[in-house]
């Protein structure tokens, strides 16, 4: 951002990271930073260019809060800072615009935010739609595509991806397609790039046949509770390991959406939860394989009690106790489980149905497993 903006005002563009104004020796920061000021001016007259942006990334690494008492080598670093930005020892021309990055904004000393200095603040989320397939198409500049390859389909199906992962997805499409031995990136090449990114690598990894039966079992769980709760919604149920999953459910591509319902946060818990109710259906009991299930779940419910969606009401997160917030936690995910299990209870038929196919064939497409519904509809009571 800082780069484009120096291009579009035409002014100069010097780069420096936090990192490189820290030593053990004092007063060498400051140094840095005087001579870093000095470099943006002298690079301006030379170029004859009335502006010059400085970008500091890792701003926190020297712009740190100040504690009072013993001085440190970031305290000498970070009031050399605030002076040149002040800008009382330089001319009209040439402008100097500073632009700092960091992850920590809360870390920063008051005096670096306020009037005047670091007064604008910028959030940089993740891209929605139309920005991830801007990113798509710019790392998709030196790769050879199919001509009916839809990158609009890639960024709907890579919600949530940061611009580092849709760059890695188009890079991991590259190499599906040279594995293939083909010279054009195709569709599917880049549908596996994202179970890549989103999941790791499918590994070799063999199971026993009564794990692999639990894994499906676990898997089918999760698909039909998505399918029940938002119909349409499964993409393909596969039982081939990838990372540290033993098996997948991929889901069709979301709508984006800024905000949740209650209900809809529970539907969340719900899918999460139908892997291990499908085993205590079948088994009595659950698995280690739960445990990223779990901690999705909890963390829905924190977003839930902290948006005043529970019966705890609205609330200050750090005024209430541990013991209340486990206590509300149980209540809710014991009774969205109880649900769970219930409506699964009911689809046992499509259970039976639908594990043989996967067992047999290790992938169940969304049409495949939907064609198991319809024909269980079809069926007497």
């Amino acid at each position: 951002m800082a780069k484009a903006a120096a291009h579009y005002t035409d002014s100069v563009f010097v780069a420096a990271s936090g990192s490189e104004f820290v030593e053990m020796y004092v007063g060498v920061g400051a140094s840095r930073i005087r001579d870093l000021f000095k470099d943006a001016r002298t690079r301006a007259t030379k170029e004859n260019k009335e502006n010059a942006i400085i970008f500091i990334d890792e701003i926190d690494v020297i712009g740190g809060k100040r504690e009072g008492g013993q001085q440190r080598e970031y305290d000498q670093t970070l009031n050399q800072l605030l002076t040149e930005m002040d800008g009382i020892y330089s001319s009209d021309t040439p402008r100097i615009l500073v632009i700092a990055a960091t992850n920590r904004k809360e870390m920063l000393d008051s005096a670096l935010t306020r009037p005047g200095r670091f007064d604008r603040h910028i959030q940089v989320d993740l891209p929605d739609k139309k920005g991830r397939k801007h990113i798509l198409e710019l790392h998709a500049v030196n790769k050879p595509l199919m001509k009916e390859v839809n990158l609009e389909k890639t960024a709907e199906e890579s919600y949530g991806f940061s611009g580092a992962q849709l760059e890695s997805v188009m890079n991991e499409a590259a190499i599906y397609a040279m594995r293939d031995g083909l010279l054009n990136i195709e569709q599917r090449h880049l549908s596996l790039a994202i179970d890549k990114v989103m999941m790791g690598e499918k590994t070799d990894r063999e199971s026993s046949v009564e794990e692999k039966k639990r894994v499906a079992i676990h898997e089918l769980g999760h698909a039909i509770m998505a399918e029940l709760v938002r119909p349409g919604s499964v993409s393909q149920v596969a039982l081939s390991p990838r990372g540290q999953a033993l098996g997948y459910v991929r889901h069709n591509p979301q709508q984006e959406q800024f905000l949740y319902t209650k209900r809809f946060l529970e539907e969340q818990i719900m899918i999460a939860l139908g892997g291990a109710a499908a085993e205590e259906m079948y088994y009595g009991g659950r698995s280690t394989g739960s445990r990223n299930d779990f901690d999705q779940a909890t963390n829905v419910v924190q977003t839930m009690m902290a948006s005043g969606l529970t019966s705890l009401g609205i609330v200050n997160m750090d005024m209430v106790t541990t013991e209340e917030l486990m206590r509300e936690n149980k209540l809710i995910l014991q009774e969205l489980m109880e649900q769970t299990k219930r409506l699964l209870e009911e689809q046992r038929t499509i259970f039976d149905n639908s594990l043989d196919i996967l067992i047999r064939e290790e992938v169940l497409s969304g049409e495949q497993f939907r064609c198991q519904f319809r024909d269980s509809a079809l069926l007497p009571a």
